[in-house]
């Protein structure tokens, strides 16, 4: 049986889009409009001839279980300090990042163009394919296991992948977990997935 954090798509299930429903869009460089732009130098090129083939649904909070603030733009931007919380001082040399961050209230925030390889999968795998930054767009929300999710979210985040769906190839959505079994375990089991389905 498929995890139920999987979501599937084929080519007849992307175009069934209501025509009523607008969303934003992506530009030729990968940026969504109506995103804040936080530039993280933590990016770089795709391999040639890679193509957006996945989307992943991150979970953060720093320091763990906080949320507001700028320690997670920080963090992605490579200005993290360590002596901020006990927790920094062991991350703050990571070099990471995501396409985008989206706040408890909805904002989202673009880190990286589409069009670039952001570091945020790590070590991981989908259908026999390692190192999954190269093919995927990375989506980290503000959130952790046991806390739920809020409804903006779930709704700017049901947006921007339709939107996504709508420029890429992607072929499914999946959570940090699904990609990294046993490292990773955000979205976390607060995520509701089957909200998430009826609201894309």
């Amino acid at each position: 049986m498929r995890d139920p954090s999987h979501i599937l798509f084929d080519a007849m299930e992307k175009r069934r889009a209501p025509a009523r429903r607008t969303h934003p869009e992506v530009s030729p460089e990968g940026w969504l409009s109506g995103a804040h732009r936080v530039l993280s130098p933590n990016c770089d090129d795709r391999p040639l001839g890679c193509i957006v083939r996945l989307l992943v649904i991150h979970a953060i909070s720093l320091p763990p279980g906080e949320f507001g603030g700028e320690t997670v733009l920080d963090f992605f931007t490579n200005r993290l300090d360590p002596a901020g919380h006990s927790f920094f001082a062991t991350i703050a040399s990571l070099k990471v990042s995501a396409h985008f961050f989206l706040r408890r209230g909805g904002e989202l925030i673009q880190l990286v163009p589409c069009a670039k390889r952001a570091w945020h999968a790590g070590v991981s795998s989908w259908r026999g394919q390692d190192a999954c930054n190269d093919f995927s767009i990375g989506v980290e929300v503000e959130g952790c296991d046991e806390k739920p999710f809020t409804e903006k979210q779930y709704r700017r985040l049901a947006r921007i992948s339709r939107a996504l769906l709508d420029a890429y190839p992607i072929e499914e959505i999946v959570g940090h977990s699904g990609i990294a079994p046993g490292r990773k375990t955000d979205p976390g089991p607060c995520f509701d997935w089957a909200r998430f389905r009826r609201l894309l």
